[in-house]
Formats: C-alpha cells, sequence, structure tokens
C-alpha cells in the first residue's frame, strides 16, 4: 500500500528517525499525513557519573551505572540534551495514530529504536521502518512493509555497552592512579594502542643493514618503439648460482636470516662491476606467463576508508562523516556494512553503465558476486553503492567537494565490481654474463603486458605503501629469445639499506584490526579518533605515532592486565559476543563470567570471555582491579634509554632524567611532547640534558635584598623573586613573589638581573583617560596589551609595554575594538570550500597559534600539521572532529551565574543538595551543583570506553 492511499482513510503518522538531515530527506518523499522528527542519535544511555544515576540506586551501582549484583540490570537515564527533545517527540506522538520507528537498520539503530518506545510508551499501534537507501522507492517500500523490532539485535548492543563499561569505568580509575589522570581504556580502543605502541617499539629495536646489488643496462642493438623497446634494465640476481641478498634476507637485529645468499658490500659490488665491464651477455631464458586480474569487491565500510585514506587523504572519521551525508541526502546506502553484497537491482544498474560507458566488450556474460570475507558480520546490509536502480554519474549528482569525490570513488568501485577481468602477460627475462675475473653474474628483469584492461578502464585500487606499484602498471620488455645477445651499455653500483617497519596509517591500522578479527568495522573511525584526542596516538603526516605517555599505559596494561589486551582474547571475546546475538549463548552468565571469574560455563559460551576453556578458575575483571598494590607507578613509566638515561612519563610529560633525584650529579629535562620514541636515541638524550635547566640566580633586588633567580616552567621560562624565610605564604597576610615570563626574544642562559627587575616591574601603570580610569600595560599568556577596566587591547611588541605614552594609549582606545586579534589580519592560506558547511575555509593565526576555520566553527592544528603541508581534505577533517565534540562547555561559574534566570526542570535531589539548598543561596547552590556536575562528567568521560 503507498503512503498516498494510507493517507487517504485519514490519520497522523509519526515516523522517527536518527538524525535532522535525513528527517528532510524522508519527508519530501511520504507526503501529508506524515511528519518527520529526528530522535538526533540516542536520546538515552547508561549515566555519565553518579550524579546522573536516580536516588534509589547505591554503591557501586551509582558509580558503575549498571547493577553486577543482579544480572548486571543497565540503568539507563535520558540524556540532558535530549530531555527537550523527548518533550517535543512526546507532544508529536499524542497527536498521531501510528508511530513509525525508521533508525537505521543495524545493532545501534536497532536499539536506538528500542529506548525509543521504552521512553515514549506510545499508546498507537508501533512499526519498525527499515530501508538501506533514501530514495522515494526504498521509503515507501519500509513504510509499506514495516517489521516487529529485533530484540536479539537490542540484546547484543545492550551486552556490548554494558560490557564496555565495566571495562572503561573498572581499568580506566587504575591508569588516573597509577599513570595519569583523565585517562581512560577501552576494550578495542586499548587494543588498537598496543598495535601503534608495539609498532613503534618494533621501530625502536630495529637495526639498519646496508647491502649492494648492480643494475645493468642491456641494449637488443636494433631500433624499438613504445611496443617493443630496444632495452631493459636489469638487477643482478645472483653470483656463481648464489642469490644476491635483497633487503627481505635480512632480520630486525640487521642480520642475514640465512647463509645461503651472497651479501655484497661496496667494495665487493664495486669490483665486480668492474669485472663485468667487457664482459659479453646473453637471454639464458624467458617466462612468459598470462596475466589476469579480477576486479574488486564492492565497498564495505573498512575497505572504503582505506581507499578514502590511500586516494583522497580522508581520516576514517572524516570518510563515515562524508558518507553520511551522501546517505542521508540519497545518493549512497547505508554506509556501515559488512557486505560485498549488491542487489539485483544494483548490479542491474551497474550493468547497463557498464555498457553504456565502457561497451558491451567490457561486460562479462554473468554478473558478479562476492563471497563475504567479514566473520560474523553484523548485519546483512548490501555494500556501500549509489543509491537507487539508476546510478548517477558523478556530473550528474550536482555534488561538489569531498562529497563529489568520495561518490565518485563508490561510483566507479561499483561499476568497475561488475567488469570483465584484465587480461595480459607476465615475462621474466634472465641475462648471463662472466666476469673478466671469471665469476658467472646473472641478471634478472620482470615485464608486464596488459592486452585487454577490463574494469582497470574504471577504477584501480590504490596502495598503502606509497612505492608500491598498482595494479594497471605495465613494464614491457623487449621482444627477445634464449640465446640472443645483448650489449651492456651501463653497470652502475646501487646501496640499499632496509628500512624498519612502516608506521601504522589509519588505512592500514583499520586493515590490521579486521585481519585480527578485533572490534568491528563501524566502529573503527570511533576508535582511532578516540586514541589520538586521548593523546596517545598523534599523527606526522599520514602515520600513527604513539606518545611516550602510550607507552607507560600499555606497559601497565600488558603487566598487570594481560589478558584484556591480548589480541587473540579480544578477538575470541568479539566470536562470544556474536553468539550472544545470534542466541548461542547467554549473555548474563557471560557478562558474570567476565566480570566475576566463576567457574567455568561453556554452555554460556565464556571460555573465552574470562577462562583459557581447561578448567581452570581464571580471575574476573573485578578480581584484577583490586590489586593494585603489586603496580609500581615509577616503574611502568619508566623506560631505559641508554648509557644510565630513563625516559619516564611524569604527570606533567615525559621527561629524561639521570641519577637519582637526591644523588649528586642527577640530572634532568623535558622531552618535547611531539617527539617520536624512535627517535629519543642516548645521543639526543644527551642533548636535552646539556640544555641550561635548574633555577639560575641573577643577583639580589638593590631594593628588597631579595635573590631573584630565572627558571624553567611547565609554561615557559620565568624569572622570580625568593621571599625570605618565614614570609607566610597562605592566609591573610600572604605574601606572593613577584613572577614574569620572559619574552620571546629572551632565554634563560642570557636574561640579566635588570632583565629580571624590568620585567617585574610590570604590570605598568600608564595613565589614566578622561573620567579617570587607569590604563595599565602588561604582559599576558597570549603577549603585550592594554587594560583598561575590563577593556584589554592588544599591543604589537614587547617594547611597548615600557616606553608606550598616554596619548599613544589613548588613541588605541578611540578606535573600535577588533573582536579577536586574527581577524584584522589576512589568512594564512586558503583551503576551499568545506563539504559540510559549505563555507570557504581558511587557516589563520590565533592568539593559541594558527587554526582553520570557516567562519563558524574554529578548530586548532596539531603539533603535527604545519600551515605550509597542511591540505584542504586535513583542514575538513579538523572541522569535522571539532564539531563532533559539540560547543565547549561552559565552565561552573559561568553556568552558575545563568542558574537562577532559569529554573531547572524538578527532579529529585539528593540529601547533600537538599540541604544544600536549605542552607544557601539559590545562587551559591547553583555553583556546587553544576560544579559537581562538571566534575562528575569530566570523570564519567574519561572512563567513557571506545564502543
Amino acid at each position: 500500500m503507498s503512503p498516498t492511499s494510507e493517507t487517504a482513510h485519514g490519520g497522523r503518522r509519526l515516523v522517527i528517525v536518527e538524525s535532522p538531515a535525513k528527517a528532510k530527506t524522508i519527508k519530501g518523499y511520504l507526503g501529508p499525513g506524515y511528519v518527520v522528527e529526528a530522535s538526533v542519535g540516542h536520546i538515552r544511555d547508561l549515566p555519565n557519573g553518579a550524579a546522573e544515576v536516580p536516588e534509589k540506586y547505591t554503591g557501586e551501582v551509582r558509580r558503575l551505572g549498571v547493577d553486577v549484583e543482579h544480572d548486571f540490570q543497565p540503568i539507563y537515564v535520558v540524556n540532558a540534551d535530549k530531555k527537550a527533545q523527548v518533550r517535543k517527540l512526546k507532544e508529536l506522538l499524542a497527536e498521531s495514530d501510528e508511530l513509525y520507528l525508521a533508525t537505521d537498520e543495524d545493532r545501534e539503530g536497532e536499539a536506538i529504536a528500542w529506548h525509543l518506545q521504552e521512553v515514549l510508551k506510545p499508546k498507537v499501534p508501533v512499526h519498525r521502518m527499515v530501508f538501506h537507501e533514501i530514495t522515494k522507492d526504498a521509503i515507501r517500500a519500509a513504510v509499506a512493509n514495516p517489521r516487529e523490532l529485533n530484540t536479539r539485535m537490542v540484546d547484543a548492543q545492550e551486552t556490548r555497552r554494558i560490557l564496555d563499561r565495566l571495562y572503561g569505568y573498572e581499568v580506566s580509575p587504575v591508569l588516573w592512579k597509577k599513570v595519569m589522570r583523565g585517562l581512560s581504556a577501552g576494550r578495542v580502543q586499548s587494543v588498537a594502542t598496543r598495535l601503534v605502541v608495539e609498532r613503534e617499539r618494533e621501530r625502536i629495536a630495529f637495526r639498519s643493514a646496508e647491502y649492494w646489488d648492480l643494475t645493468g643496462t642491456f641494449s637488443t642493438g636494433r631500433a624499438g618503439d613504445a611496443s617493443d623497446p630496444s632495452s631493459l634494465v636489469a638487477r643482478l640476481n645472483a653470483v656463481d648460482g648464489r642469490r644476491v641478498a635483497q633487503g627481505r634476507d635480512f632480520g630486525p637485529d640487521g642480520r642475514l636470516k640465512s647463509d645461503q645468499v651472497l651479501h655484497l658490500d661496496e667494495a665487493d659490488a664495486r669490483a665486480l662491476a668492474i669485472a663485468l665491464e667487457n664482459a659479453s651477455f646473453s637471454v639464458r631464458s624467458v617466462e612468459s606467463k598470462p596475466y589476469r586480474r579480477s576486479p574488486y569487491a564492492p565497498f564495505r565500510t573498512t575497505t572504503l576508508q582505506q581507499e578514502a585514506s590511500r586516494k583522497l587523504g580522508f581520516g576514517a572519521k572524516s570518510t563515515m562523516q562524508v558518507a553520511q551525508k551522501l546517505y542521508e541526502n540519497g545518493f549512497i546506502t547505508y554506509m556501515r556494512t559488512d557486505s560485498t553484497t549488491l542487489s539485483d537491482t544494483a548490479v542491474s544498474a551497474a550493468r547497463a553503465q557498464v555498457t553504456q560507458l565502457y561497451g558491451a566488450g567490457y561486460l562479462p556474460d554473468k554478473p558478479r558476486t562476492y563471497a563475504g570475507k567479514v566473520k560474523n558480520a553484523q548485519e546483512a546490509h548490501e555494500a556501500i553503492r549509489p543509491s537507487g536502480d539508476r546510478f548517477r554519474t558523478p556530473a550528474e549528482t550536482g555534488l561538489t567537494g569531498d562529497q563529489f569525490k568520495l561518490y565518485e570513488l563508490i561510483w566507479k568501485r561499483t561499476v568497475a565490481s561488475q567488469m570483465k577481468d584484465a587480461v595480459g602477460n607476465s615475462v621474466t627475462v634472465k641475462i648471463g654474463g662472466r666476469s673478466s675475473d671469471g665469476r658467472d653474474a646473472e641478471f634478472s628483469a620482470s615485464g608486464k603486458t596488459i592486452t585487454f584492461h577490463g574494469f582497470m578502464k574504471a577504477y584501480v585500487e590504490g596502495a598503502d605503501d606509497p612505492n608500491a606499484e598498482l595494479d594497471d602498471r605495465e613494464r614491457r620488455l623487449p621482444q627477445v629469445a634464449e640465446g640472443d645477445a645483448l650489449s651492456a651499455e651501463e653497470i652502475s653500483v646501487d646501496g640499499h639499506a632496509t628500512k624498519p617497519p612502516a608506521r601504522y596509517t589509519e588505512a592500514s591500522l583499520v586493515k590490521e584490526l579486521e585481519e585480527r578479527e578485533i572490534g568491528r568495522p563501524s566502529t573503527y573511525a570511533s576508535i582511532i579518533g578516540t586514541i589520538l584526542d586521548r593523546g596517545y596516538v598523534f599523527k606526522k603526516g599520514t602515520a600513527l605515532v604513539p606518545s611516550f605517555l602510550s607507552f607507560a599505559v600499555v606497559n601497565l596494561l600488558e603487566t598487570h592486565f594481560g589478558r584484556l589486551v591480548d589480541y587473540d582474547f579480544t578477538a575470541k571475546m568479539e566470536d562470544d559476543l556474536d553468539r550472544i546475538a545470534q542466541g548461542e549463548a547467554q549473555a548474563v552468565p557471560w557478562l558474570r563470567r567476565f566480570y566475576f571469574g566463576e567457574g567455568d560455563d561453556h554452555n554460556a559460551g565464556v571460555a573465552s570471555g574470562a577462562g583459557n576453556g581447561d578448567g581452570d578458575h581464571l580471575g574476573g575483571l573485578k578480581e584484577l582491579v583490586t590489586d593494585l598494590g603489586a603496580i609500581d607507578a615509577r616503574e611502568i613509566s619508566s623506560f631505559p634509554v641508554g648509557d644510565g638515561i630513563m625516559l619516564r612519563v611524569g604527570r606533567y610529560g615525559p621527561y629524561v632524567e639521570r641519577g637519582e633525584k637526591d644523588e649528586e650529579g642527577h640530572q634532568r629535562a623535558d622531552v618535547p611532547e611531539d617527539l617520536a620514541p624512535d627517535e629519543l636515541t642516548v645521543e639526543y638524550a644527551e642533548e636535552l640534558l646539556a640544555k641550561p635547566s635548574g633555577d639560575f640566580e641573577l643577583g639580589a633586588d638593590p631594593e628588597s635584598g631579595h635573590q631573584i633567580v630565572a627558571k624553567d616552567g611547565r609554561y615557559g621560562p620565568y624569572v622570580t623573586e625568593i621571599l625570605p624565610d618565614g614570609t607566610p605564604k597562605t592566609g591573610k597576610n600572604a605574601v606572593k613573589p613577584r613572577t614574569a615570563s620572559l619574552f620571546k626574544s629572551m632565554s634563560l642562559d642570557t636574561v640579566t638581573l635588570a632583565d629580571a627587575l624590568k620585567l617585574m616591574s610590570l604590570p605598568r601603570v600608564v595613565g589614566k583617560d578622561a573620567e579617570g580610569v587607569e590604563i595599565t600595560a602588561q604582559n599576558g599568556r597570549y603577549g603585550p596589551y592594554l587594560k583598561k577596566g575590563t577593556d584589554s587591547r592588544s599591543l604589537e611588541n614587547e617594547d611597548q609595554l615600557f616606553n608606550i605614552t598616554l596619548e599613544e594609549a589613548l588613541a588605541i582606545y578611540a578606535q573600535p575594538k577588533q573582536r579577536g586579534r586574527a581577524a584584522a589580519k589576512p589568512p594564512l592560506k586558503e583551503l576551499g570550500t568545506d563539504p559540510v558547511s559549505e563555507r570557504p575555509v581558511v587557516v589563520k593565526d590565533g592568539r593559541f597559534g594558527p587554526y582553520v576555520t570557516d567562519g563558524e566553527t574554529n578548530a586548532t592544528l596539531r603539533t603535527d600539521d604545519s600551515v605550509e603541508t597542511i591540505t584542504p581534505e586535513r583542514g575538513y577533517e579538523l572541522l569535522a572532529e571539532k564539531r563532533a565534540k559539540g560547543p565547549a562547555k561552559k565552565t561552573a561559574k559561568k553556568a552558575a551565574k545563568k542558574a537562577p534566570a532559569k529554573k531547572a526542570p524538578a527532579k529529585k535531589a539528593t540529601t547533600a543538595k537538599k540541604a544544600a539548598a536549605k542552607t544557601t543561596t539559590a545562587k551559591t547552590a547553583a555553583k556546587k551543583t553544576t560544579a559537581k556536575k562538571t566534575a562528575a562528567k569530566s570523570s564519567a568521560a574519561s572512563a567513557k570506553s571506545d564502543e
């Protein structure tokens, strides 16, 4: 039945989707009689801290938000920022005759639909409406063919959510106590961090090996052309039948893996090249094989993320954000899928475009099908493809920017998946000759010709290695036969050095997680985003570099929570969760074993969840986190560099240290936050320790007699005075020492007593305006400025602090105030149009350093970004990440000031809050309540897990 015929009988139907953009698109397809509204994601979740837990719950339930003693019952609360939307949905539902829950067709979407039903408590018929593309036909078909809620999918999502809450809320506090406040641990987040750290450990342990070989340019002696060149380049393959060593023959320790290969050093290689100068060469063998390459499967979530990273430079999060826009606006099918399957409609559309655009010769006789490669794929979605029963070409979409690029990538891959194989020939030619000293040298060259490009006409997959040869690359060799004589035009000597294993990129980390069957493809983008945001990993170009902080975190987890970051254990845990989703195992016994470590229960499918399956008792998570006495905080955060130098991760960042603090000759120096761990050599550590540090005595202040010293502090170098013993430091009569930051032009080893006294004389009174308001010149964290009451104006340079006159200051105040110092400056760089806001994006210089902005959202450049190298895609990604975090939270103080103006909705108050309300003013109570909530949310956010 079509929507039009349904509404002809009267009545009003409320359709709830997840996003406003999707609601807008769908509303246009349903017409009158349908009200389409968004839930704006999840409306209900586990509480973020004890302050959000209802009063009736006490003890561990308040801390965890899960009642572990009563079958792990979750405590759900409506998110504070969704209460207004829930009220709106309830009002719309009260005026409706039917409810359609049209959230995404995956575990998260099914869970959102269930939570909506639980919170809204509808008294009208409820339908679960599902679709995987937003087109008129798909939406109308979904309305006409609703289904019931899938409670098994809801249970699966709930089990994962509870598991991740227990993991995050139990393990994260251990990191707070033993490493640093504000850190987090997560079931997949921690394993992903361990992978990045292990790769860096391999790089640190790696020892490079040098090896040499020869390259010969050989001529056939005849004229050539593009199809039959006259010469070929071949690399030395063997000497006297012994293969010449290449990079793959060396281990990470720089030694040969086998003594069966010949390792040439520079002297050997040059001597051999000289001995081969007048040698005669001939073709010893020609081996030709047919070449065939089949198309790549259509995109699923992870392969889309990988290719978008390789070809477009998109991060995983940015890729998913752009794909979400394409999906919501009806351009592609659902972008979170493990499937490579195409519907019959899609196959027909792709085959039609192959014929139309490339000709019937590129169309295989039968449609191609692709088997799924993902174990326990989450849902039976289609692959990611252009939507509709006729694919729009990229030019027909009207898209621009990143949305155009990603759509084009998806369109090409989909069409190519239904094209013929590429075919051709691969050839290996071996060339031999004898040197003047009697050695037999054999060179080898490989070539490939493609006689029919097939699907490569439409699409060729990228590679993680920038030096890798892509599938469509041809290498043509001359047409030669065994016995043909060749002349050596040139024989060159080539030196090589083995390289450490490459760091992960977002694309290769996603691939690694998927191959290890850790986590779920739909969560990889958020996991990578989390480890970047937490400071465990930072980027250098596209490479993911672990911070020293992550070394300390992983060291603690490996040493004291080994199973929780074990790759096989995590993968088996994923299997168990899938078994629960499929009804083959029960959630509560599995969670009980994981958390409490109770006896084996194989029927519950928990052998891998908390035991080893051999009948032995293994302690659960609760037992692990209660035995913290064995964790030596200093030991897990200390790493030997060499020559008695230790790298330590402290409360304020990493530093190197030689000797103990109280020992004579003790040295200590901070390590740059953006230093890659494999770059911290003994030599570099020595340089850091040799730099001036500690207190520099400058002399005594002639007026006060106090000693003046220069120090290197957390926020940079500064000068201060040493107050006499007995000077009160607290209370009413407390005296604070005069302190001032050094100017940018100054340094610790050159600053003088005169400089220090001049700096500490600030702020300087410049004079008073006509109304008697005092104007002062001050040096702040963001540079020199004037201050008059609450009105501050920036100064151009630090010298003005001491020589600006009252007339000059008044002239500055006579000018209109510029909002934002960077606003008056021209942009440092223009990046293009943001695909989300569709506004121009530029790089500006702000008081926090360079940042990207589209005029609505600002995002500071990270430590591995620079104005010179930042790409438009990176700029869009930074803005997208900033938008995803939402607006900055107000401080408790600011929020409290506004509290009396607008009464909060009535809610149950804790006993402490009630007491506070009776004994304090409304304003004071608001301040305390807001501060408490802010602190609770901060702690909860730190512990929140990754899925």
